[in-house]
């Protein structure tokens, strides 16, 4: 295959454009076309694109003021995602400062008004808080609790903002909260009054959305009966309407048209996606036709059309509109395809696992196998298409995905099931799945990879060490390595994340954290590991991952380390491609000698 694998990753990809409220012309989206994932502009109306943003690291974070004279991107510093936000004409010009005096910290939010104003969300050791920015005033504290939470929107008339909170002590399962915001016109103090809160009590969580455009009903995914589904609330008088869909399987998200009278229905069930449209009053519901795969993002026009972005396991990424148009197309060559997905359901101890699994198009079962692990834990594996999936396929290997349980897609029980015994509930889901591969003749026990990046990477190193028989090599990205050092070194948002599942810190429940944590299980590793790790990586602190390499040094266990300058992954295409490099190659170097295993460069 030469370098077919590359050209994936060289490939130009964009993200669905978002678009100004007041100026829906003006578009922003993210791209690699630079070779860098960076920010741009697009004029709907001239068809003319800017870069709006270069950074050596990439840039992720972005958006448009309703007025569309402003794009807002997050500062951080070579991708250890604490900073500030800055703004830039949409037309071009310098960055300023978007909000001055205002210290840096992890993003928790924005929300961004018609005045040129902001409301910010930050997240930092102190806890959660809200800010309001006006150009030329000194911002204004609304919100401050040390427990976790975000904020969601903010009505189009600029007097409520709606926030996610964990006051009661659980940022997995938040309650909702809407306020008013009294003195907000320039030279007035601003503050905020509590309007309503909802919450459905302890396990149960409550996801705020958008308000209706022009008005105050706001939209929030429910658990209430055991999956996601959208509910429509009024905060001043607290009426609720819950968007009643049985017929949909799966689990539902939904955000609002244009128009106010409608909700886009994003519909998730056994990993991949639908959308519908429903009007809320007459409780009528419209499929919209979509090819089978998955919608990674998907929002309504205000001429009536619906843009999204599609891919699947064997097609790359286009987006299109319900027209049948395709609506932006990057730069250059567009990238090979792959081969389809088949789904495999496994009996596992907690139920049945839905697996994905991708076999190569020449040579016979059983296969070199890998199973890639998702990352979250609160993701999913998906019928999409994955550049890193598609050169294993290349090079001869099946990979099977697992939706395990503490995914995302399968019901708030599934996705809550690895509370308490975080880790080893998910490998229990992962060995049934690798048990069935084997015993049904797809992969060859001998030749058998488990390979993860940041959650997937921490299953991987837990994998290794709790089930090391079961394991021919490992490879782990970004994991965490040492639970207890991840704890102390890790953003704010994720100890609070780390406490909502194990109930408590590593001081309060030790032995937990300890019986999760794959340093515990170093000295049972058998099969060669790669660890690739960020520099600065917020999420999964290197010094953590240092512990661990550390012990297997000492234990003389076979390791290789890849470390690059970046966070939690790199924006940067050559360096993904560098890291999806030193994986193939340590894995065909390890498997070379094992009888019937794939000959080193071979595709």
């Amino acid at each position: 295959m030469g370098e077919r694998w590359q050209d994936r990753f060289r490939a130009g990809r964009i993200s669905l454009p978002s678009w100004a409220r007041e100026a829906p012309d003006r578009s922003l989206y993210r791209s690699n076309s630079s070779g860098t994932w960076e920010l741009y502009t697009w004029d709907r109306a001239t068809g003319d694109h800017r870069q709006a943003t270069a950074r050596p690291q990439g840039t992720e974070l972005g958006a448009l003021d309703p007025s569309g004279d402003w794009v807002w991107w997050f500062d951080d510093t070579d991708g250890d995602e604490f900073g500030v936000w800055r703004r830039r004409p949409f037309t071009g010009g310098p960055d300023e400062a978007a909000a001055p005096g205002l210290a840096p910290s992890y993003s928790a939010g924005l929300a961004l008004g018609t005045d040129g104003g902001a409301l910010i969300g930050r997240s930092t050791d102190d806890g959660f808080s809200v800010h309001l920015c006006r150009p030329g005033e000194p911002s204004a504290e609304l919100y401050s609790h040390r427990q976790e939470g975000y904020l969601a929107s903010w009505s189009d008339d600029g007097t409520l903002f709606a926030i996610a909170h964990s006051e009661h002590g659980d940022s997995r399962h938040t309650a909702v909260r809407v306020y008013r915001l009294h003195g907000a016109g320039a030279g007035a103090a601003p503050r905020a009054e509590a309007l309503g809160d909802l919450w459905d009590g302890p396990g149960r969580a409550l996801y705020p959305g958008h308000f209706s455009p022009g008005g105050h009903c706001l939209l929030v995914l429910h658990e209430r009966r055991g999956r996601a589904e959208p509910l429509l609330w009024d905060p001043a008088t607290g009426e609720e309407q819950e968007v009643r869909l049985d017929d949909l399987p799966g689990e539902l998200s939904a955000d609002w048209a244009p128009d106010g009278k409608q909700l886009l229905i994003v519909q998730e069930h056994r990993a991949r996606s639908r959308l519908h449209l429903h009007t809320p009053d007459g409780g009528r519901t419209e499929p919209l036709d979509t090819p089978s795969g998955l919608v990674s993002a998907a929002a309504a026009r205000p001429d009536g059309t619906v843009e999204y972005s599609w891919s699947s396991s064997r097609l790359p990424p286009v987006i299109r509109n319900t027209r049948g148009e395709t609506v932006l197309t990057p730069p250059g060559s567009a990238a090979p395809p792959s081969v389809p997905v088949r789904d495999v359901d496994v009996e596992g101890p907690g139920g049945a696992v839905h697996a994905l699994v991708s076999e190569p198009e020449a040579g016979t079962a059983p296969y070199p196998t890998v199973f890639l692990v998702h990352g979250g834990p609160e993701a999913q594996d998906t019928d999409a298409f994955f550049s890193d999936v598609a050169a294993w396929v290349d090079h001869g290997f099946a990979v099977v995905r697992v939706n395990y349980r503490g995914s995302t897609g399968y019901g708030s029980a599934w996705r809550n099931a690895i509370e308490r015994r975080v880790g080893l509930t998910e490998l229990e889901d992962i060995t049934a799945v690798r048990d069935w591969a084997v015993a049904s003749g797809l992969a060859d026990p001998s030749r058998l990879v488990l390979e993860g990046a940041s959650w997937g990477g921490y299953l991987t190193l837990l994998g290794l060490g709790a089930r090391p028989d079961d394991w021919s090599l490992g490879i782990a990205a970004v994991p965490i390595a040492d639970y207890t050092a991840a704890y102390a070194d890790e953003m704010e948002a994720l100890r609070a994340f780390d406490r909502s599942m194990f109930g408590g810190s590593p001081e309060e429940v030790p032995d937990l954290y300890t019986a999760s944590s794959p340093l515990t299980y170093a000295a049972d590793v058998k099969a060669p590991v790669l660890i690739l790790a960020g520099e600065n990586d917020p999420r999964c602190p290197i010094r953590q991952i240092e512990n661990y390499v550390d012990r297997l040094r000492e234990l003389g266990k076979p390791h290789e380390v890849y470390r690059f300058d970046a966070g939690h992954g790199s924006f940067v295409v050559e360096e993904r491609i560098r890291h999806m490099a030193a994986e193939l190659d340590f894995a065909l170097r390890n498997l070379a000698g094992v009888p019937g295993g794939p000959i080193p460069g071979s595709a």
